[in-house]
């Protein structure tokens, strides 16, 4: 459920979401003291091994000998991980959201922020000094003590050059400036490119790293393109009845130029397909998620959606797991509900017209919207 914005909160050091992204977002770090009282991880370290021991899960080894940094990729079996009282290393294990409903739900505390630009959590387990090393993120994360505890020193780099031969990316000239210790509970805030450097404390540390979608503009067009040109299949084909022979074969043709150049303004030419296109692009599932088919039978009423799924809007279109659906009037308020507030009552759903109630089942039956305890 989307949060009240203007409502004090002890997340965020009491300030309000409004007043957070004002003095604090992309602009300046913030400390948290107890973010959240007596928090409980969303999974324990048995339960956080098991997943990356799965197919599907991205997962990573990272262990440190002096300056020797190796990595490894999972899944990971039983034996392959290195031993709780051994120093020095981390597994992380990314997109716990994805595979875990308390972790999910932790992911919506914080939803102040746009879905477009929340992205996943990640939950490490480091053993007595494992940490990453000194390096630097492009986006935003909140860094939230789970277990154990975890010294964070950060600094706003101004060199930053990259150690070379090692299969991370650490600072070469790593400049502190302040340093905190996090207990369970504790939190921070930093913004991208903030450099920051963190090792556990005694052992079974965890810490949940919730992390935001910063599109990088080339793979953004790129996607964009190509949701584009698959609308203006138009079969139309190069022609140049006019083109004389040539004694430089391998110059470009004027005219071939001109052809991509009109490709691509028609592609741009509808700002309605290019709305349609973005909505689909920013809740494209990530490639390793799939959804489960229902174990009931659809029967109108509260429901809501599946974890896994992303749900956005904009003023003309519903954008769900990467599809678009024009939508107006009622069925599009209902439906901007379902995306804010990740939930339909009984009441919405059979008051929804039958377009909307067929619209929700072919998403039942796809996974991508569960029913209600109540319903099912």
């Amino acid at each position: 459920m989307s949060t009240r914005i203007d409502a004090p909160l002890d997340l965020l050091n009491g300030l309000t979401p409004s007043a957070f992204m004002r003095r604090h977002w992309q602009k300046k770090p913030l400390l948290i003291r107890q973010a959240i009282a007596g928090f409980k991880p969303p999974v324990d370290q048995r339960a956080l091994f098991e997943l990356a021991s799965r197919e599907g899960v991205e997962s990573r080894l990272i262990a440190r000998s002096g300056e020797s940094w190796k990595v490894r990729h999972g899944p990971f079996g039983a034996r392959a991980l290195p031993p709780r009282s051994r120093p020095a290393w981390t597994l992380l294990v990314q997109g716990v959201d994805l595979h875990v409903d308390a972790a999910h739900a932790l992911l919506q505390r914080f939803r102040f922020v746009p879905d477009a630009r929340l992205d996943d959590l990640m939950i490490s387990w480091a053993s007595d000094g494992g940490g990453v090393g000194p390096h630097f993120d492009s986006y935003d994360v909140f860094l939230l003590q789970a277990t154990g505890r975890r010294r964070w020193r950060i600094g706003r780099q101004t060199d930053l050059s990259l150690r070379e031969g090692v299969p991370l990316k650490i600072l070469s000239h790593f400049v502190p400036e302040q340093e905190f210790v996090l207990e369970p509970g504790d939190m921070l805030y930093l913004p991208p490119r903030w450099a920051h450097d963190g090792d556990a404390i005694g052992g079974d540390c965890m810490t949940c790293s919730i992390g935001f979608r910063a599109p990088n503009a080339g793979g953004l067009a790129e996607e964009l393109l190509q949701r584009l040109a698959d609308d203006i299949e138009d079969g139309r084909l190069y022609v140049d009845p006019s083109q004389p022979a040539t004694e430089s074969p391998a110059r470009m043709p004027p005219g071939l130029r001109q052809f991509a150049m009109d490709a691509l303004q028609r592609a741009l030419a509808q700002p309605q397909s290019l709305d349609l296109a973005l909505g689909e692009v920013l809740t494209e599932p990530k490639p390793s998620t799939w959804f489960d088919e229902p174990s009931t039978a659809w029967v109108p009423g509260g429901l809501h959606l599946d974890r896994r799924t992303r749900m956005m809007y904009d003023d003309r279109h519903v954008f769900i797991n990467g599809e678009g659906f024009r939508a107006g009037g009622a069925d599009a308020r209902l439906m901007r509900k379902l995306a804010d507030q990740r939930a339909l009552s009984g009441r919405d759903v059979l008051r929804s017209s039958e377009g909307a109630q067929a619209l929700l089942k072919d998403w039942f039956d796809a996974g991508w919207v569960r029913l209600a305890p109540d319903e099912r």
